[in-house]
């Protein structure tokens, strides 16, 4: 505090003092952007029809003849992955390599690789069941082989 009054009123005094009090009555609304040197028109102002078919017809002037779109080509047929038919949990199994001598590490390594080929979010929509199903029996094998970790 300086001499008894907060840092701020004192700024606001000062303040008060050093500027003059503005006219502060309503002023006759005026139509000039402030800041512009020149004022400016248009070249011509106009909505109707013909001026816009012209021009669009100039601009299509000037892109020139465009060639006959082609239809896109159909997407090809998708090809079923290799162990689409492998669903049984013998096969799972022969395809995870699930062995007794695995410990937890190896075995949560081999869910990872297992659903790197496998997961249905990787595979095209038609064989995303096959591929969940697969994904659901390779994972309950490997929990059930982690549980037989501990």
């Amino acid at each position: 505090m300086l001499f008894g009054k907060s840092l701020f009123q004192s700024v606001v005094d000062r303040l008060a003092e050093e500027e003059p009090d503005e006219d502060l009555s309503p002023r006759e609304p005026h139509f000039r952007i402030d800041g512009l040197g020149a004022s400016f028109a248009p070249e011509r102002v106009s909505a109707a029809p013909e001026d816009e078919n012209r021009r669009r017809e100039a601009y299509l002037f000037l892109m020139g003849e465009a060639p006959e779109a082609e239809p896109p080509p159909a997407p090809p047929e998708p090809t079923p992955p290799d162990w689409l038919g492998r669903l049984s949990i013998e096969e799972i199994v022969v395809d995870l390599a699930i062995t007794l001598a695995d410990d937890r590490e190896t075995l949560n390594e081999k869910r990872r690789a297992f659903a790197r080929l496998n997961h249905p979010d990787r595979i095209h929509p038609d064989f995303r069941d096959q591929a969940t199903t697969r994904m659901k029996i390779a994972n309950l094998l490997v929990d059930e082989a982690l549980l037989r970790c501990r």
